[in-house]
């Protein structure tokens, strides 16, 4: 079946979807409505739509197609009046599944589902009440009500697996097989990607770094700045815009081609997702302030570089999270340390990698990230859309966007939230990242470049 492309409108009594289906029969169209989900088939085409709220196929309601432009234009009562629908151009998010939550993470493509009770919260609620009557009958037996007892941990997961999972809810493998064949220059793990452990990941990752990091490099553009000054007082469109996101036809066909997918994350993986997002858009920030969001032919690389999850396979969080696993999904909590060390690789690669290396330039992405993050779902999702542009038309980058961006672009629109991302952006735009969380003693550099910037302008006068 082909999902056919469409865009969706309202007013106040109905919801009107237009699908473009040329050269069908409308004899041969099937609708039905169930409460929030609308199914339209007309073979070739098959469109199922999830709205936010209810709707009636009622006598009000309609179907007219015209032969002439090939649109399908479908009309749906509200069943109740005046009632707002949200997000009608979050294509992604209209096209998933109902959401359901189940305890396992999964690491296929979820093409279908069935009504799932049981979510992460009602299994530790279930092994708590196993414990307690397994305490009620030891207690019973040894007479003695003072002796505690405690939850066992459960027995880590057996894989018998020899490669190493990555990407996006780690739902990947197998795309660094051949990469010995490739020319792929930000890779840090070499052919060894598809096995090295997480730790190892990280270790190489801290290692090439130091190796990579220019103190020199960074004495230059901290003395002679011109050119970063200018890239400094740039301001991204999307930020000053102050209109409400309008997605192009090119991105709402880029959102068509998405895949269908759900995920069934717990809600410290979302917690993780949201640190791991902060790293897309610096990166993002960064290549769009060096060329005025015009893409050149090295910003694939210069994200790809930038970009810890993608160089070394190593996404947050880098160190042990506070972050309690009965936390609710939908209400993440972020701590400034933890969003710190987030940034801290970020930081650390604009530094070591990119032609300008400024400290100045990387608090600027910052804030440029906290004001992407504010603006909502809408203009992080379309960041998002350009950066996978940016990926699939490198040939060798592209399989950065197919185990990160891709899914992103998805889960942002259908399961991130505009509170949790101000509540993000906040903690960002407030967030004091010192100089010394970066480990190479910058300011001990910069000392030493206005140290011998004097030295100059005091030789320069004696020589007058």
């Amino acid at each position: 079946m082909i999902t056919p492309r469409f865009s969706c409108s309202q007013t106040a009594e109905s919801v009107v979807i237009s699908i473009y289906c040329p050269s069908i029969r409308a004899s041969d169209v099937e609708i039905h409505v169930d409460e929030t989900l609308l199914t339209v088939h007309i073979n070739p085409y098959f469109l199922r739509l999830n709205f936010s709220n209810r709707l009636l196929e009622d006598d009000e309601s309609s179907a007219q197609y015209d032969p002439g432009s090939g649109y399908l234009i479908v009309t749906l009562t509200k069943e109740t009046k005046g009632e707002e629908f949200k997000d009608l151009d979050l294509l992604a998010k209209l096209l998933a599944p109902r959401s359901t939550q189940i305890q396992h993470q999964p690491i296929i493509e979820v093409v279908g589902t069935e009504n799932v009770s049981n979510d992460e919260d009602d299994l530790v609620e279930r092994t708590r009440a196993l414990a307690l009557d397994r305490q009620e009958i030891l207690e019973a037996a040894e007479n003695d009500w003072q002796l505690p007892q405690d939850v066992p941990k459960p027995l880590a997961d057996f894989d018998l697996s020899v490669e190493k999972r990555y990407g996006f809810l780690d739902m990947h493998s197998g795309y660094f097989r051949h990469v010995s064949h490739m020319e792929n220059e930000v890779n840090e793990l070499g052919a060894d990607a598809e096995f090295c452990s997480p730790d190892e990941r990280r270790k190489r990752r801290i290692m090439h770094e130091d190796e990579k990091f220019d103190g020199e490099h960074y004495m230059a553009d901290y003395m002679d700045d011109e050119s970063i000054r200018e890239v400094l007082t740039w301001k991204h469109p999307h930020i000053t815009n102050a209109d409400e996101c309008q997605y192009t036809e090119e991105e709402k066909l880029a959102m068509l081609r998405l895949p269908r997918r759900e995920y069934l994350a717990t809600s410290t993986q979302t917690h993780d997702l949201y640190l791991t997002l902060l790293t897309l858009l610096f990166s993002y920030a960064y290549d769009a302030r060096f060329t005025q969001h015009d893409p050149s032919t090295e910003s694939a690389w210069t994200i790809s570089a930038l970009t810890p999850a993608f160089s070394a396979l190593d996404p947050p969080p880098y160190f042990a999270s506070i972050h309690s696993a009965l936390t609710p999904a939908n209400d993440p909590i972020f701590s400034p340390s933890e969003i710190a060390s987030a940034l801290v690789p970020s930081y650390r690669r604009s530094l070591a990698f990119p032609l300008y290396r400024s400290f100045a330039l990387a608090e600027t992405c910052r804030t440029d990230v906290a004001e992407l993050l504010c603006k909502g779902r809408r203009t992080v999702v379309r960041c998002l859309i350009e950066l996978k542009r940016i990926l699939d038309l490198h040939e060798v980058y592209y399989i950065y966007s197919k185990i990160w961006v891709e899914d992103f672009c998805v889960w942002t629109q259908a399961y991130a939230t505009d509170d949790n991302l101000k509540k993000l952006a906040t903690c960002v735009k407030f967030l004091k990242m010192e100089k010394s969380l970066l480990g190479w003693d910058l300011e001990k550099l910069e000392t030493v470049t206005q140290e011998q910037s004097r030295d100059d302008d005091s030789d320069d006068e004696t020589d007058d």
